[in-house]
């Protein structure tokens, strides 16, 4: 019919699990909407055995995929990392140079998404950054604005993280305030309690329970293992089970992953060591373990919903905001880690009714709002005119 706008191509750039599943409702959505046609630019660490090839549950999910461009990650050094961005941006520019998308959809502050940034700025797409504007520490936030300044079009998270692109430079009418999209899907999570998940992996359920997800810090190189070793020592000090979650793909990633290996094959009785959980599940166990310990940003955002208290070690997340739930450990010492431990356990975790409180990364329902943008986002010539408005 005459008059009826084309749909929109839209390309999602997604390299990690943890990416993939903060995104997965509203890429549903996006998938869903009559406006909009979207693939996914598939890299980085989904399709990688040692990761847990996670592109199957991309490929499950019913997602359509523009090309697997597989790049080179162990977990060595940040020559690796940085060799990784080449790679990705040579792949994503081939996939897309023949028809390019209208925009491009980008989360966060990986290589991955740097790479699709500064290949959809050659070629004339529209880039639409979410979880910008905030800050954190270690490389995640060089990565982090210097995606925002390649971006044509920000959905941030939080008032505070759209006040600080303005005063970046990016103009107010660039930045809409959509709350983080990894709370739209809390309820649903696996319908298991913890008695059932923790029978699931043979631990007892009447001991306490600890998710761990330690990543590396790339500023902190081989420092990264000695930090795990404290980490896990203090939680068998406490007597605490544990679920740990395999590291990123970042420097320095072997060597933790080799700490929690040597632990697990200690102790096989009250540690589990899980290269990859699918979202849904992992879900399950914040809503059910007595603490999440480590530095994701999860803990950061997602555990508050959740009603789990969270211990956050190190400085990779010490400038984002934060819930009440959180314990900052900022050295990673025997001392300072035993001591937030047993704190956190003796004040227990917050009861069932007070779960679902309210979170200051938003209210879950971003999706929605980022597709409503999507589809009305203007794509007129002013919006490649980038300048600072300083």
């Amino acid at each position: 019919m005459s008059g009826m706008r084309p749909r929109r191509r839209v390309v999602y750039v997604t390299g990690t699990r943890a990416d993939y599943g903060l995104m997965r409702r509203t890429l549903q959505e996006i998938a869903a909407h009559p406006g909009l046609d979207l693939s996914l630019f598939v890299t980085g660490m989904h399709l990688l055995p040692a990761y847990g090839e996670t592109v199957r549950e991309i490929v499950a999910d019913g997602f359509p995929i523009a090309a697997r461009h597989p790049v080179h990650l162990s977990g060595g050094d940040g020559a690796e990392m940085a060799m990784a961005v080449g790679d990705t941006l040579t792949g994503f520019v081939a996939a897309v140079r023949d028809a390019p998308p209208d925009l491009v959809l980008l989360l966060g502050d990986r290589g991955e998404m740097l790479a699709g940034a500064i290949g959809a700025l050659h070629l004339g797409a529209a880039t639409v950054h979410v979880h910008g504007g905030e800050r954190s520490g270690t490389v995640d936030e060089p990565v982090r604005h210097a995606v925002s300044k390649l971006s044509h079009y920000h959905l941030t998270a939080t008032e505070q993280a759209a006040e600080r692109l303005t005063r970046m430079g990016e103009d107010p009418w660039r930045i809409r305030t959509v709350g983080a999209p990894g709370l739209d899907d809390l309820a649903e999570r696996d319908d298991l309690n913890r008695q059932a998940l923790a029978e699931s992996v043979d631990l007892d359920p009447a001991r306490p329970i600890a998710v761990v997800v330690f990543h590396p810090v790339v500023q902190d190189g081989p420092d990264g293992a000695r930090q795990m070793r404290v980490l896990l020592d203090g939680l068998c000090a406490a007597k605490v089970q544990m679920i740990i979650m395999a590291p990123n793909a970042d420097a320095g990633g072997s060597g933790i992953a080799e700490v929690a290996a040597g632990v697990a094959k200690a102790n096989p009785s009250t540690v589990r060591q899980i290269a990859h959980l699918p979202r849904s599940r992992y879900l399950a166990w914040l809503a059910a373990a007595d603490l999440l310990i480590g530095n994701s940003s999860s803990g950061i955002i997602e555990s508050a919903s959740l009603g789990i208290p969270c211990i956050n070690l190190g400085d990779r997340q010490q400038a984002r905001e934060r819930n009440s739930n959180v314990t900052d450990v900022p050295e990673i010492a025997p001392e300072s880690v035993a001591a937030a431990i047993s704190d956190v356990l003796a004040r227990g975790r917050q009861a069932e009714g007070s779960r679902d409180q309210s979170n200051i990364w938003g209210d879950g329902q971003a999706a929605p709002r980022i597709v409503r943008f999507l589809v009305e986002a203007d794509l007129g010539p002013a919006v490649f005119r980038k300048l600072n408005s300083y």
